[in-house]
């Protein structure tokens, strides 16, 4: 998907949190806001990583750093889905 630039208009307020520079802070910052929005299905992780400017691995690696699982979900439920997929394999 190619991408493209867009113009945007704010408040002198607001521009600290879109500042440009590319620091680990700036960056793991990003990462923070945009991650309620892969807890909702908004955007995957491949996408939040595009939008960083990242790679999904390097994405997931740096919320596991974090203390941000990738696989978020309950051992029962880890289990039903194992259970799931190996009675599809048969």
């Amino acid at each position: 998907m190619p991408l493209q630039n867009a113009t945007i208009q704010i408040t002198a307020e607001m521009l600290p949190y879109i500042n440009t520079h590319r620091s680990e802070i700036d960056f793991k910052q990003r990462a923070l806001l945009l991650y309620p929005f892969i807890q909702n299905n908004t955007l995957s992780h491949g996408r939040v990583a595009e939008i960083l400017g990242t790679s999904k691995w390097a994405l997931i690696q740096l919320y596991g750093s974090m203390g941000i699982p990738y696989i978020d979900m309950e051992e029962a439920e880890l289990e039903k889905d194992v259970e799931t997929a190996l009675a599809a394999a048969l």
